[in-house]
């Protein structure tokens, strides 16, 4: 039996740390531990933000924890979801001998050099967020412009006849952000509909919503609002709430966060795009206990693994949303 040790940074607050028991699988006789002749890896799993999203992405952790012999695996969530956190906790990995580190990087281009710093150190794997300019040995995740081409077909199937939109995102220089909004720019050309701009709130839930309504009152005529990471779904959703404007503004939105569910389910957001964060979490695991064994060769040539993400619609929210329940374990 081991932990998966779950840490939330905060740049005001000591660290707080949550530990979670699984048991080892052991019926297959250690088939699927990696081969490590007896060494006890220690890998970590770093997010981004501390957003809902992440829980069904520590159960894929979880989930491969169990299957694995010899393994330890942080989970660890920057509270403030910065840079300067992320950079925190990844010195504080190093320094502790950690193998292998799967990072969401907040600012993939200006992290480029620590993630190259610390895959002189450690095996670097980057998940969710990729930065593909870094020594990192590949990204596992989705293929943000392909989502956010499914974003803008579902904004030109809200919007038959057009209108004006405006994005939200937390910050607009993460690449899975500006490759998002490429998609839906992409999608949307040569179509009546007009991208006003983006606002952005620093993965600050308060600051995404008054984004929202502020955007409400300076654009009356706004047809429908965009969000791209996923606390801006319900955030956007409170805010058209409050303008009494359900319905009349159309929401389209990323993830899965319980009030995204809901929204989508009694009709007040049109429709959500999801990721797969479970596989993002299982395969970060294995693949990291594998190549850190000796075994390379689940690393494809492009050094990309994308994993597909699904439209998720009034029709089809039901059923999604018993699995995403059961993940979570409120189902």
């Amino acid at each position: 039996m081991k932990k998966i040790q779950i840490v939330i940074l905060c740049a005001t607050a000591c660290f707080g740390l949550f530990s979670f028991s699984c048991k080892k699988q052991t019926a297959d006789g250690g088939n699927n531990a990696a081969k490590t002749d007896g060494k006890n890896l220690k890998l970590a799993f770093v997010t981004n933000n501390t957003s809902d999203y992440w829980t069904i992405a520590r159960k894929g952790v979880e989930k491969a924890d169990a299957e694995l012999n010899n393994v330890t695996v942080e989970f660890k969530l920057p509270g403030e979801g910065t840079a300067a956190d992320q950079k925190r906790i990844i010195d504080d990995l190093v320094s502790t001998g950690v193998n292998g580190i799967a990072i969401s990087p907040v600012d993939p281009d200006n992290q480029t050099q620590l993630i190259n710093e610390t895959a002189k150190k450690t095996l670097v794997l980057t998940q969710d967020s990729d930065a593909p300019k870094s020594d990192r040995a590949l990204y596992i995740g989705t293929d943000n412009v392909a989502a956010g081409r499914q974003a803008g077909e579902l904004i030109k199937e809200a919007l038959p006849n057009g209108g004006k939109i405006m994005l939200f995102v937390g910050k607009s220089d993460s690449r899975n952000a500006a490759e998002r909004a490429q998609g839906i720019k992409e999608s949307l050309k040569d179509s009546k509909i007009e991208v006003i701009d983006t606002r952005t709130d620093d993965t600050d839930r308060a600051r995404a919503k008054s984004n929202a309504a502020d955007t409400l009152v300076k654009y009356p005529d706004v047809a429908a609002l965009v969000g791209l990471w996923s606390y801006n779904g319900p955030a956007i959703l409170n805010a058209v709430k409050d303008a009494n404007k359900v319905g009349q503004v159309k929401i389209i939105c990323f993830d899965e966060e319980a009030e995204t569910l809901a929204g989508v389910k009694d009709g007040s957001i049109f429709a959500t795009v999801v990721q797969q964060p479970y596989e993002f979490g299982y395969q970060s695991v294995k693949l990291m206990a594998e190549i850190l064994g000796g075994d390379k060769s689940k690393i494809p040539a492009s050094k990309q693994i994308n994993v597909p993400t699904l439209i998720i619609k009034k029709d089809s929210v039901e059923e999604f949303e018993k699995k995403i329940n059961a993940l979570r374990g409120r189902g």
